[in-house]
């Protein structure tokens, strides 16, 4: 999963770690715990770096100095060649925590509106990436919904969206595929790899290390708040003492032939077996085939990543292709007149249409504000009933 920006040491480091501790005090400065310990690392632009390790081991204190939320004790540490402390640096940064805080009585439309505004994005913009991340991570569906009635998956999911909001350069996630669907962690691992293409750097946490086994460049191990390995996936996992050598189906005299040779050479320890793909393989080509067939009211999937985070990143010819059909059938612009004040001369000289309209022929009869005209009424017998009334005399 080596990513080719990161291969070469010319790449821009994005992180840089050194002699990094952290000490918790108790209430009289005396040292209580220390999470972390004289650790260094180095994490370069669009590379995904995996932080592993038990609970209580250091990750998520390591990632809360990331965030500039602790200060380290000792070491230095530094976000894009700053402080983590620095504003500007906060702001080139997208997080998703271990759980997400959102608020419940918002729906997704809403809370990603909400975060965008946080990162002073024009209502233009946060009204684009709205609808593009609602999208992407399959709350079409659920856009009327208040955040509080989702499922923990649907909440990683928004959680997921608000990460993204601000289109970071460095993208911390921990655990994100935590209480998702086996669909819904391979999107994330999807799109874990779009951002690294498009040269985001990711730093992944996560306990599910087949996850991290996917995506990830390097990784650190860490253990008492030391790391105990770290290195390319490649390098941490290569068993040197076996080699695996993979052929189509032999026929039985082949076989023969290729088991005798190899077993005058090592023995009896050669083991012959059928190759299996792994579970979550399976069960997306299951779910894909179902697809065809049935529709489904919760969370969709197979959705394009969000048109901003793809950025320049060259896609796939079929992921081209979706692409194209979304643009052709994206609502059209308002025309310029639409928005466009009358001119003033233009007003007048519809008005003096009006004045200067001809009136109606006879046949036509009278418009309908013209009444026809009637006899004066006789105002002496009107006289004569309000003198009585008020108890006067007759003119």
């Amino acid at each position: 999963m080596t990513n080719p920006s990161t291969s070469s040491g010319s790449a821009e480091v994005v992180i840089k770690a050194t002699g990094l501790s952290k000490v918790f005090k108790d209430f009289w400065g005396r040292p209580k715990a220390r999470a972390v310990d004289n650790v260094d690392f180095e994490v370069r632009r669009g590379e995904v770096f995996g932080l592993l390790g038990p609970n209580g081991s250091g990750k998520s204190t390591t990632i809360k100095m990331l965030l500039g939320l602790l200060y380290p004790t000792k070491g230095h540490l530094t976000v894009f060649g700053a402080s983590p402390r620095d504003v500007k640096t906060k702001a080139r940064i997208g997080y998703l925590p271990e759980e997400s805080y959102l608020y419940r009585y918002l729906n997704p439309g809403e809370t990603l509106d909400f975060f965008g505004n946080l990162f002073a994005l024009d209502a233009g913009d946060r009204h684009k990436r709205t609808e593009q991340l609602i999208e992407m991570v399959g709350l079409n569906q659920a856009r009327t919904r208040t955040v509080g009635e989702f499922s923990k998956g649907m909440q990683r999911r928004i959680g997921l969206a608000q990460a993204l909001i601000n289109d970071p350069d460095l993208v911390i996630l921990d655990e994100p595929t935590a209480g998702l669907d086996p669909i819904g962690c391979r999107e994330v691992k999807d799109l874990i790899l779009a951002l690294a293409k498009r040269g985001k750097t990711v730093i992944l946490s996560s306990h599910l290390l087949s996850d991290v086994e996917d995506v990830c460049d390097r990784a650190v191990i860490y253990y008492g708040g030391k790391i105990q390995a770290q290195g390319t996936l490649q390098e941490l996992l290569s068993e040197r003492d076996q080699v695996r050598i993979t052929t189509p189906a032999l026929s039985r005299e082949t076989m023969d032939k290729v088991l005798h040779i190899l077993r005058a050479e090592a023995g009896d320890n050669v083991r012959v077996d059928h190759p299996t793909q792994n579970l979550e393989a399976y069960f997306l080509g299951v779910v894909e085939r179902a697809r065809a067939q049935a529709e489904t009211s919760g969370a969709t999937s197979g959705n394009l990543v969000a048109e901003f985070i793809r950025g320049g990143a060259e896609a796939n010819t079929s992921q081209s292709d979706r692409v194209l059909e979304r643009l052709t059938k994206a609502a059209p612009t308002a025309p310029p007149e639409v928005v466009a004040q009358a001119p003033a001369a233009s007003v007048k000289t519809a008005r003096l249409a009006a004045l200067t309209k001809p009136e109606p022929t006879p046949e036509t009869g009278p418009p309908p504000s013209v009444t026809a005209a009637t006899p004066p009424a006789d105002l002496s017998q009107a006289n004569e009933k309000l003198s009585g009334l008020l108890g006067g005399k007759k003119p």
